[in-house]
């Protein structure tokens, strides 16, 4: 059995970041274009992005739009982002082209739970690693702000409703100041607008019914899908709101989600522009109101619609940064890729499509597998932003091909089974199907797709050849053997001249895979049978009275956001491979009206991860005489 040549021993990524130096963050600006007053700087190394957010690219004038995609993974994941940096380090240093990598931000829940840091791996990486992977320049922790800010809003809404008279709240809510008189503020404008009341009208004219219907939002507590967020894995999947004695016997149950998982987070994900996110904002959906209709209320019912997109200001701005090879960076958003559709920003694509120019190459990725990942960045984030892919690489293991091949399972903390550390053709053999179906399904959508077989030290050249030889059989372009993590740039090259290739080619007959006008159970069909293979489609009654509502209150026409499992393209973890014929399960269905799509659950979905027996976090520490971070992969 051949090997691979391997740079041997590889230093641990911590040890790698530290051997190299950050460049200036103004050198790095300089290679876009960037002036110095287009950047605000966040120390000599990472710096926010303030200029122009373009209104629309046409192909000549962009740059080539490139996406990275990935089987369907094990628990300890592929190596998807390691192989974007790579691959952009091979087009910016090896192949002298200007690129930029467009990706997201890391919650800190995984960076101390059990996956670890975002940044890449080995020579793979981004830098300054360790603030990439902790605070970074606070984008989160606003969007935790805001998000926690209209949960506040919510609860004091009920709760002074019901301890206040008509009369009584609606001079709260409309103070008198001494010798002026009352003037309602723009989001109470809007709300007269909504309920069909001159805007013009002196407050002090409203009838006593008037002033109740605008005072009163009359909140049903049961339809209230607001929780509260916090950036870290923590058992708050059900807590009691009210248990003070100053809340007078007022309480009810809630929960905590990861702030990655917050509707902000998706709406600051596939925004055009602040006015476009504000909108948004304003317009999602906390709960309905106790009527016959069911009214939707909103953030801008609420009040504080404005307030939250105040808080989000900065958060809009992507961060430039760099890879180990000085390649540029821009980081930006980071929605959870189950509810969400778990690609970084259009802003972020926007800019840097823009700065490249038509000459250069801007590489994003999708979160999962492109089971989930891939068709939700075509239907959900492409429609937004008017921007289609010139290329879709997808990220490939022997490794995880091994386990569709009916594998023992991996368990991230447990020791790799050997079956996985040596050569196993008959396994390899049976679980090729996970990624030549991958491969058709992009084919679906009419692009052009590159294989790269992430390689592992354990990997043989007999296992690696196969691999590139089934997906091309199967409808890719092309696929190269990519050793990135061990050597950088240099080892992506042969896939960067395959990209760079398919990338001259245009494509003008890219596609959706559903139109709009569908309805959502017809949506929900296409997805479900089309790319996970799905017979038919069982609905609990929960699910079909939600896809009634949200069609009658004129949701329908949304993309769908399928929520299901990352492990399998199935709804089923333990399904591996292609699986084919089975009935998919749709037990919920959810609506994110301010990012923008109705969302079905296939299943439990888990929105607040706990933390493992033996977390992260053990390793982590901090030499208290240099300040140097130890333990942070």
């Amino acid at each position: 059995m051949s090997r691979l040549h391997r740079v041997t021993p590889v230093p641990s990524d911590i040890e790698i970041v530290k051997a190299h130096s950050c460049l200036p963050i103004s050198e790095i600006a300089s290679k876009l274009g960037l002036s110095p007053d287009e950047l605000e700087s966040y120390g000599p190394f990472m710096a926010k992005v303030k200029t122009k957010i373009p209104a629309n690219l046409s192909r000549q004038e962009r740059g080539k739009y490139v996406v990275v995609t990935g089987i369907t993974p094990t628990p300890l994941g592929e190596g998807k982002s390691t192989t974007t940096i790579g691959l952009a380090q091979a087009i910016g240093s090896w192949l002298n082209k200007k690129c930029v990598a467009v990706i997201r931000q890391p919650s800190q829940g995984p960076t101390f739970g059990i996956k670890g840091g975002a940044a890449g791996g080995g020579y793979s990486q981004v830098i300054p690693m360790e603030t990439f992977n902790l605070h970074f320049t606070g984008d989160i922790h606003a969007i935790s702000a805001a998000h926690n800010l209209i949960a506040a809003a919510i609860d004091a809404r009920i709760f002074h409703e019901s301890t206040q008279s008509d009369i009584a709240l609606f001079n709260r809510l409309v103070p008198k100041k001494p010798g002026k008189p009352r003037v309602f503020s723009n989001c109470q404008t809007l709300r007269l607008e909504k309920l069909g009341i001159d805007v013009n009208i002196d407050p002090d004219k409203l009838t006593i019914e008037q002033k109740k219907q605008f005072s009163r939002l009359n909140l049903d507590v049961d339809t209230i899908n607001w929780n509260r967020v916090v950036d870290l894995n923590d058992r708050l999947e059900k807590v009691k709101i009210g248990l003070s004695p100053s809340e007078k016997g007022f309480s009810r149950e809630t929960q905590y989600d990861i702030s990655v998982a917050s509707e902000l987070m998706a709406i600051l994900s596939l925004a055009n522009n602040l006015k476009e996110a504000r909108q948004r904002i304003g317009s999602i959906v906390i709960g309905n109101a106790k009527d016959d209709k069911q009214t939707p209320i909103t953030c801008e019912d609420l009040g504080v619609a404005g307030a939250a997109t105040v808080l989000l200001k900065d958060a809009l701005k992507p961060t430039l940064i760099q890879t180990l090879e000085g390649t540029p960076v821009l980081v930006h958003c980071g929605p959870f890729a189950n509810i969400a559709h778990g690609s970084s920003s259009v802003i972020g694509d926007k800019i840097a499509l823009k700065l490249v120019g038509p000459d250069g190459y801007v590489l994003t990725e999708c979160g999962f597998g492109a089971d989930i990942g891939l068709e939700k960045f075509i239907d959900i984030k492409c429609r937004n932003s008017g921007i289609l892919p010139d290329c879709v690489v997808i990220v490939a293991t022997v490794r995880a091909l091994k386990t569709h091949g009916n594998g023992p399972p991996i368990t991230p903390g447990a020791t790799v089974p050997a079956v996985y550390l040596q050569e196993n053709m008959e396994l390899l053999e049976k679980g090729i199907v996970n990624l030549e179906t991958h491969i058709r399904n992009i084919r679906r959508f009419n692009l052009p797709v590159v294989v790269a077989v992430n390689a592992f030290s354990t990997d043989t050249q007999k296992e690696l050849d196969f691999v590139r030889s089934r997906a091309i059989q199967a409808g890719a372009s092309d696929a190269q053997i990519a050793q990135h993590w061990e050597l950088g740039g240099e080892g992506a090259q042969d896939l960067a001249n395959s990209v760079l290739k398919v990338c001259q080619s245009p494509n003008e007959d890219c596609k959706f895979l559903y139109d709009l006008k569908l309805t959502i159970k017809e949506k929900i069909e296409i997805i479900a049978k089309q790319i996970y293979g799905a017979s038919s489609i069982n609905y609990s009654e929960r699910a079909e009275s939600k896809i009634e509502m949200y069609e009658r209150l004129g949701y329908g026409s949304m993309p769908v956001c399928i929520a299901k499992t990352q492990l399998s393209l199935s709804h089923d973890p333990t399904l591996k491979g292609a699986p084919k014929d089975f009935q998919f399960p749709i037990i919920d269905v959810r609506v994110s009206v301010g990012a923008g799509f109705v969302y079905p659950l296939a299943g439990e979905i888990l929105t607040m991860p706990g933390l493992p027996t033996r977390p992260a976090f053990f390793d982590i520490d901090i030499d208290t005489e240099t300040e140097e971070i130890h333990g942070l992969f």
